[in-house]
């Protein structure tokens, strides 16, 4: 990937319409640097899809492969940040928006740190996950569908999600009781009612090595 100079701070997206007296920093580190100092690039994978689909699964044995090649590497989870970051937004179309566009953010400042960041999120719409897609480099961005079918999702019910919307109680549950967009032409499709999550986990190293981001041989 080519590596992005600091963002100029009187570009559009620089600004804050809340605030007119803050100026972007920038340091003494360029990415070419931490990546020379980290052997690798930095990346956001976001793997998008319904409950029980398997992303946070997948997410996490990326995470534990790409740290055992020693490639930094991080994963924000789609509950985890409801417990702090994102605890004061619920599941309203404009939460869930406000929900991705601040994880979006979070992504980026960890790209710009030169890690790998692996995002499991339901993100169900298609504006939303290109909005964050628009906040990265060319090439900083791999937009994962983990296109389990809603039978197998709902058969799994991991977190009893799906009982609870067929019974009327969760009004807001993508794909059964809300939208989901799924993504047209994502980077990468997987099926983890096709493939195993080693296999999953295979296809995204591998995409990670053809974007040049971390090396074939560990």
């Amino acid at each position: 990937m080519t590596d992005e100079p600091s963002p100029d701070p009187t570009s559009p997206e620089s600004t804050n319409p809340k605030s007119s007296n803050i100026v972007r920093a920038t340091g003494h580190v360029d990415a070419a640097s931490r990546r020379r100092a980290l052997g690798h690039g930095g990346a956001t994978v976001w793997l998008t899809g319904l409950s029980g689909s398997g992303k946070s699964t997948v997410a996490y044995a990326v995470e534990r492969t790409l740290i055992a090649r020693g490639v930094a590497a991080f994963v924000l989870d789609g509950d985890n940040v409801r417990f702090g970051l994102n605890a004061d937004l619920g599941f309203s179309p404009e939460d869930r928006t406000e929900n991705i566009r601040r994880i979006g953010h979070v992504a980026r400042l960890m790209v710009d740190a030169g890690l790998v960041v692996l995002c499991a999120f339901v993100s169900p719409y298609a504006a939303d996950r290109q909005a964050v897609r628009e906040l990265h480099p060319d090439g900083g961005f791999l937009e994962v569908f983990v296109d389990t079918p809603l039978e197998v999702c709902e058969a799994r019910d991991v977190k009893g999600l799906y009982a609870k919307a067929r019974a009327g109680e969760i009004p807001d549950l993508s794909g059964v009781s809300a939208p989901f967009e799924a993504p047209e032409r994502p980077d990468l499709r997987l099926d983890t009612s096709a493939v195993s999550v080693e296999g999953c986990v295979t296809e995204i190293v591998d995409a990670l090595v053809a974007r040049d981001l971390i090396e074939r041989h560990p």
